[in-house]
């Protein structure tokens, strides 16, 4: 079956990169403490902005596990500008969404994707402007994904402890959590391979009509920066301009009806309306540049996509896609089906 052999395919040339970018944002996750993000980001003016955008874009959360992330981060002292801006820059990029990237779009998209999200959540910050004087809201932070309970910042962990914490982070948490979409993502994605006309997609061409298109798609997705990587080179392989692509990528993650009520509700109308005028507006730009490149560079995505292909052996590429869709299961199962089973 075509579905089936697509899906299989993108599955076996990703899992080596997937890997790799758990694995990493497993490391920076135990290793960065969490006290660090909130003394930087409390600091008023520019730089706050520009560090919360900064430490945001690697770390490994996708558009729901922000949300308490940043609630911490507000309520230890971090600034409007700041917490909009790190609400932006995490969803919209990641260490493995970049690695992701690298395999299924090439490395020029893997570049200008974590640039464009640093660049939208600079924006938003800066239209933020300075806090007011209201207070912070003290409800309590609730959260839609798994998250480790905050370490203890007076009690110095072994390097033994804080390995086992970051493996149980990469490859039980982190895999629990994000599995289901990302088979979601590459499902659609091996859908979009196998069925839909490439003419059919080219067809709202590489301006603004395309962008608007999908934007109006990625918008109503619950999807993160990982997830919508394999959807992205399904699009992009099927006629869509990369300038289009990119602002699906941006948007998706980026935009969802819980993190929009988050800060309406937390930061104000003002900050409600800097966020979703810079994610729209400052995606737009980077689409028209990404396309303007695109052509003046002549890039080839498939051939970038061939090679980053060619570094990965075949019998590496499988042996990481049958351990990844190990985890998977196992990370399905416990969610889903145990837990069903307990009556929880």
């Amino acid at each position: 079956m075509l579905f089936i052999d697509h899906f299989i395919a993108l599955f076996v040339e990703s899992a080596p990169w997937l890997l790799m970018g758990f694995t990493i944002a497993g490391m920076m996750k135990v290793f960065i403490p969490s006290e660090l993000l909130a003394k930087h980001l409390g600091e008023p003016g520019l730089m706050a902005t520009v560090k919360a955008a900064l430490l945001g874009a690697p770390l490994p959360l996708c558009s729901c596990g922000v949300i308490p992330a940043a609630l911490g981060l507000r309520r230890s002292g971090a600034s409007k500008a700041a917490t909009t801006s790190f609400l932006i820059s995490t969803p919209e990029t990641g260490v493995d969404s970049v690695t992701v990237s690298y395999a299924m779009l090439g490395p020029f998209m893997a570049v200008i994707r974590p640039v464009a999200a640093i660049s939208t959540a600079i924006t938003a910050g800066l239209l933020v402007g300075k806090d007011t004087d209201e207070p912070m809201s003290t409800a309590p932070i609730k959260n839609c994904c798994a998250v480790n309970p905050p370490r203890d910042s007076n009690r110095q962990e072994s390097l033994p402890s804080r390995l086992k914490a970051s493996f149980q982070f990469t490859f039980v948490d982190l895999i629990r959590d994000i599995s289901l979409w990302l088979l979601i993502g590459l499902g659609m994605a091996a859908l979009v391979k196998a069925y839909i006309p490439t003419e059919f997609l080219a067809q709202w061409g590489d301006g603004f009509m395309a962008f608007v298109v999908m934007a109006l798609i990625g918008v109503p997705m619950y999807i993160c920066a990982l997830a919508s990587t394999p959807i992205a080179a399904g699009l992009l392989f099927a006629g869509v301009s990369p300038g289009a692509t990119l602002v699906f990528m941006l948007v998706g993650p980026a935009t969802n009806i819980a993190t929009i009520g988050l800060v309406k509700r937390e930061l104000g109308t003002r900050a409600l309306a800097a966020y979703l005028s810079s994610v729209v507006g400052v995606g737009f730009a980077f689409g028209y540049l990404t396309n303007y490149l695109a052509a003046y560079w002549n890039i080839d995505f498939f051939a970038q996509t061939q090679e980053s292909h060619a570094m990965l052996s075949t019998p590496i590429a499988t042996v990481a896609a049958i351990f990844l869709a190990g985890l998977m299961v196992y990370a399905l199962t416990t969610k889903y089906f145990l837990k069903s089973a307990n009556g929880t």
